[in-house]
């Protein structure tokens, strides 16, 4: 249980740290900084677990996990910048619709009632929090970009869950994260030579953001992982989901953003549909031996 709890508050600290480190650091530099960091905190549990420090390349799964984290990130990063810390509560809302429509068309899932009012919650709940009490259009206008942005990263973030729901047996938690996060650490590096763009003046906060927003990318997805082998996962559903409602918080609480009541709302809503779409179902009825 602690692990879980650790690794959801991790993540709802990320749209605050993002936003002090976007005061001395470009959105690419911070994305490359939340992997290299990540990295070296995975190598160091890589190296004390004895797995191979030789990062795995040959699988495609690894490829799209990295591209697809890479995206994630990136986006986040730059909606955050330029927006507010609060609007990274969209990415695992649009995550979740995301990966829904994955399984119906890359599975066969079968879409019930209860993911079709999921998504639809899912989906109310991030109309809310974008429009914010304005006309669509007007929201649309103001915030299009930045909720675009967002919903690339949502994107992003599918793919990379895909590529751990693909590789899950053919790889360890430890060696797969290392190695998605490997490259993309050199993918997240690409554009640095042009595009990053760095503050004169020394910021701590800045500096010691990046360094928390590493260690998340490193140990985050490892605490879940070894969370959900002792945890019922509808506990774990609940207290996942409870990150979109710490990111508001802390948002208003640390960086004084304005979270109004349609903010709030959303942020339940979102929490609602994304329970209710992942919460176990009743097991059918075995019949009894005549």
């Amino acid at each position: 249980m602690a692990y879980l709890i650790l690794a959801a508050l991790s993540w709802s600290l990320v749209g605050v740290l993002v936003k002090i480190a976007s005061l001395q650091f470009d959105p690419y530099t911070i994305t490359f900084a939340r992997f290299a960091l990540g990295v070296a905190a995975l190598a160091a549990v890589v190296h004390f677990t004895r797995n191979s420090l030789r990062p795995a390349a040959l699988h495609r799964w690894i490829w799209i996990g990295a591209i697809g984290k890479c995206a994630n990130y990136l986006f986040e990063n730059v909606a955050i910048t330029i927006g507010h810390a609060y609007g990274g509560v969209l990415v695992q809302p649009i995550q979740t619709i995301v990966l829904l429509i994955a399984g119906v068309f890359l599975f066969k899932d079968r879409l019930t009632a209860k993911s079709g009012i999921s998504a639809a919650l899912v989906l109310a709940g991030v109309f809310l929090i974008t429009t914010n009490g304005r006309p669509f259009g007007a929201a649309l206008q103001e915030q299009g970009w930045v909720t675009l942005l967002f919903v690339f990263s949502g994107i992003g973030a599918a793919l990379h869950f895909l590529s751990q729901k693909m590789l899950l047996d053919a790889m360890n938690d430890v060696s797969m994260n290392y190695s998605i996060f490997f490259w993309a650490s050199f993918v997240s590096a690409v554009p640095l030579p042009f595009a990053a763009d760095w503050e004169p003046a020394f910021v701590p906060g800045a500096w010691l953001s990046a360094a928390g927003l590493g260690l998340i990318t490193g140990f985050s997805f490892l605490m879940l992982s070894k969370a959900l082998r002792t945890v019922k996962f509808s506990v774990a559903v609940i207290i996942s989901n409870m990150t979109a409602l710490f990111t508001v918080l802390w948002s208003g609480v640390f960086l004084r953003e304005p979270i109004t009541l349609y903010i709030a709302i959303g942020a339940f809503v979102v929490v609602a549909g994304m329970t209710m779409l992942n919460w176990p179902g009743r097991p059918k009825p075995t019949a009894e031996p005549s």
